[in-house]
């Protein structure tokens, strides 16, 4: 899923310089990465959770994948793959070994499995050459964790894909299809409708967003939550209150993972993501692309896109309240309203369009392997 949708259009754009071959399970999304991006791909199955015995199975294939394929890069984005990839990489010899910390999992965890996951990107780092945080939050922690000596530094404006801002656009969007969608999931004219999109799992928030929605929709008639994404009950469950209250309240509206999220954008009127903690997320810049005023929690890569009264509202992190004020005032405040989605696009388009963050990716691993041919 990673490839397909956190690098779309980035692997096809490479592959127009260098040989790329992707790696990762065998699913859809590495059929859609092959078709779509016009690349190689190599099926191995990896988890997502902890698993000793399987991931020494995991470590071993890959590790033969470089052995044969003799790369000169390789380049990991993700947990799991990331120190799978690297370990594997180094002990094949490969010469360039590069990930980029999409987010940082350890910050919100404590005790033991804390120390557990910090020892697992401290040696990621170590059988790295190079290292690049999505973000200066990511980057902060990083640093303050102590977990690489490394440089670190991000492309860009830190997003590891950017934006296409030509496909994300309202205009895109026909009046008939957002007419034909809300009919189809019973959101009337008169309402307000708040969006989020994304995995629905306590990680993202949702159980203070669900509770506070919840309350909001007791005193404000008209107002709609639209929930946009799966739920992950075996990795992150919600609590059995926030299920209940998803069951009872007929202005939540759940619609799962859908492919293409556009519409759903276009027919709502402010977007929230209340999440614990990120990289880079793209459903920001999505969102903020399809002009929607934008709700987030004051965390890494949230608070560099969206700055406080400016292109949006920034709140604390795990807090009902702020939540339901911060939707309050979106609803009763059109000035600011109005305000913040007139500046919320033009900052998306000129800082993280997706050709922008190609031309970096490219450049910088034209220095690195020019770096390697002279050492």
């Amino acid at each position: 899923m990673s490839l397909d949708f956190l690098l779309k259009g980035q692997l096809s754009f490479l592959n127009n310089h260098y040989e790329v071959v992707a790696v990762s399970g065998a699913d859809t999304h590495l059929e859609n990465v092959a078709n779509r991006e016009g690349v190689r791909t190599v099926a191995i199955p990896m988890q997502r959770a902890i698993r000793p015995f399987h991931d020494m199975i995991s470590l071993w294939k890959l590790y033969q994948l470089f052995r044969t394929e003799k790369p000169q890069i390789v380049h990991s984005i993700t947990p799991k793959a990331g120190l799978l990839s690297m370990l594997a990489a180094y002990f094949a010899g490969v010469p360039i070994r590069v990930h980029t910390f999409t987010g940082l999992i350890f910050p919100s965890k404590v005790g033991s499995m804390q120390k557990l996951l910090i020892f697992m990107d401290k040696l990621l780092c170590k059988c790295a050459t190079h290292v690049y945080p999505e973000g200066q939050g990511v980057k902060n922690d990083l640093v303050y964790y102590k977990i690489t000596s490394k440089p670190l530094k991000f492309l860009a404006n830190g997003n590891i894909n950017g934006i296409d801002t030509d496909y994300f656009n309202s205009q895109e969007v026909s009046f008939n299809q957002i007419q034909e969608l809300k009919n189809s999931i019973g959101i009337h004219t008169a309402d307000f409708v708040f969006i989020f999109v994304g995995r629905l799992v306590t990680d993202k928030g949702i159980n203070e967003l669900v509770a506070a929605f919840d309350q909001l929709s007791k005193i404000k008639s008209n107002v709609k939550l639209l929930l946009v994404g799966p739920k992950e009950s075996d990795l992150d469950p919600l609590l059995s209150s926030t299920l209940e209250t998803l069951q009872s309240n007929r202005s939540i509206i759940e619609v799962g993972f859908q492919p293409d999220v556009r519409s759903y954008y276009a027919i709502a009127n402010a977007f929230v993501f209340p999440s614990y903690r990120e990289g880079f997320p793209n459903v920001v810049l999505q969102a903020g692309a399809m002009g929607l005023p934008t709700i987030v929690t004051d965390i890494s890569g949230c608070n560099e896109i969206i700055k406080n009264g400016k292109n949006g509202l920034v709140i604390p992190v795990k807090n009902e309240k702020a939540i339901l004020e911060a939707m309050k005032q979106m609803i009763e405040d059109t000035i600011l309203r109005n305000k913040l989605q007139e500046r919320i696009r033009p900052i998306i388009v000129s800082h993280y369009s997706q050709q922008f963050v190609w031309d970096a990716a490219l450049e910088e691993y034209e220095v690195i392997v020019k770096d390697i041919k002279i050492n």
